[in-house]
């Protein structure tokens, strides 16, 4: 489908998620401390400037997963989805979203990663109140509406094992490619077909990589949401019931997601499910996909030449490739572009650049070097990374 235009949808979804910030109702009166078994709060910390961390108000015995959250209008507010946030800390979790406390202005992405580049360290300061007290090798991103985008933007971090976009999609097509760099389990909460992101996060969901874990749910509150009912409502409950799966490895929770006898299903959640099982909720990248290289000599002259490969994709999209280069003897390389290589002759090993590594079904990269010696009876295979 065409996506609506992108000028008129961020007007429109920024203003809609700024009236149900600033004019609806005042936020429900949350439990003290959430639901859960660890009464939480909210703190800051001067070394992670303009963002708001949400733990358990005593640290528990077992680590805790951190999820990093960009808010709905991509407000500077760390509080405003504050009852949510509260909610899912209190299960057992290092909640940290963008934004200080009653902070202006706005967020971008960027400030996802600090939180978990902030997290990573604080894990590894001695002395600190959370050395070793957090389980760092278990990280979600998500976000609401406009922090929906940001999620998506950081979801290709090697650190982020599962990725939550809550009443969000893609602006237009030409972001796309951020669906195509997925690797990682996906889950989806929307309000149905009266949230104005409804149209987008469904286009999104047609075009995730074929073989990606993927979950979507509709729930029937509009763009909202319930993050400012008591205990952060319905959308607090079913994201700790994700969260409790992947980053916990609960399989009872998962038991809500997966399977036409889901949790979620028959309920007044609309579910659909992409490549889901019960696999003790640990995120794993999907099977490497196959590739093929094509070596060709471009120019030869005495005691030199120029050479180029072409790696291409099979019928799965490739997430990072490798190539295995066999020289001729004699022959080595002077200097490479478009990859990296590891030898610069015999058996030499060219890996991608960060910026051509991840092909579509069918797509190519090609790389190039300038050599000494003869360019002919070169090998070359082709491996995914």
């Amino acid at each position: 489908m065409t996506r609506r235009a992108r000028n008129s949808l961020i007007t429109a979804v920024v203003s809609v998620t700024a009236a149900v910030l600033a004019l609806g109702p005042a936020p429900a009166q949350a439990a003290v401390g959430g639901s859960g078994p660890y009464p939480a709060d909210y703190e800051t910390s001067s070394s992670l400037p303009n963002h708001t961390i949400y733990r358990p108000q005593n640290l528990p015995a077992e680590r805790l997963p951190v999820y990093v959250w960009g808010n709905g209008g991509c407000s500077g507010n760390g509080l405003s989805q504050q009852n949510f946030l509260r909610e899912i800390a209190s299960h057992g979790f290092l909640a940290i979203a963008n934004g200080a406390p009653n902070g202006s202005g706005s967020t971008t992405a960027q400030q996802l990663t600090q939180s978990i580049d902030w997290a990573v360290a604080e894990n590894s300061r001695p002395g600190g109140k959370y050395y070793g007290r957090l389980d760092t090798t278990r990280i979600a991103a998500g976000g609401f509406s406009c922090g929906g985008l940001e999620a998506y933007a950081v979801a290709d971090d090697p650190r982020v094992t599962t990725t939550t976009i809550f009443s969000s999609g893609l602006l237009n097509d030409a972001n796309d490619y951020q669906l195509r760099r997925l690797t990682r389990p996906i889950a989806y909460f929307i309000g149905g077909p009266s949230d104005i992101a409804y149209p987008n996060a469904m286009d999104d969901w047609g075009k995730l990589p074929a073989t990606l874990p993927a979950f979507m749910g509709n729930l029937n509150v509009g763009h909202g949401g319930t993050y400012d009912q008591a205990n952060g409502g319905e959308f607090a409950r079913v994201a700790v019931l994700y969260l409790k799966w992947r980053l916990k490895g609960d399989t009872s929770a998962g038991g809500n997601f997966v399977g036409a006898n889901c949790g979620l299903c028959g309920t007044s959640w609309q579910v659909r499910q992409k490549n889901l099982t019960l696999d003790g909720g640990t995120p794993t990248d999907p099977p490497p996909s196959a590739c093929s290289a094509a070596y060709s000599v471009q120019d030869q002259w005495n005691g030199g030449f120029v050479a180029s490969v072409t790696v291409t994709a099979g019928a799965a999209a490739v997430n990072g490739w490798q190539v295995a280069l066999g020289l001729p003897g004699g022959a080595s390389i002077s200097s490479l572009w478009n990859a990296v290589a590891t030898g610069t002759s015999g058996a030499v090993t060219v890996t991608n650049q960060s910026y051509n590594g991840r092909l579509s079904p069918g797509q190519s990269a090609t790389f190039g070097f300038q050599g000494t010696g003869t360019g002919g009876g070169a090998t070359v295979t082709c491996t995914t990374s």
